[in-house]
């Protein structure tokens, strides 16, 4: 899996605001790791997964959300 290309590919979705998009290609990147059996490239996904979520709370989250 190549990793970085993926990664500039969600990048440039969250970067958009589309963020739907963005885990849903992460999401397919992660199907194909589990897939494929490389591990170490289904945590990169998860790695991408998580920063997209981290993005989502930064901007949508409330005071009371981001401080429990």
């Amino acid at each position: 899996m190549n990793i970085e290309s993926l990664q500039s590919e969600v990048q440039a979705h969250v970067d958009r605001g589309n963020y739907h998009a963005a885990v849903n290609i992460a999401l397919s990147g992660l199907n194909a790791c589990v897939r494929q059996q490389d591990q170490a490239s289904a945590d990169q996904c998860l790695n991408l997964i998580e920063a997209v979520v981290q993005q989502l709370v930064r901007e949508f989250g409330s005071q009371d959300y981001i401080d429990r």
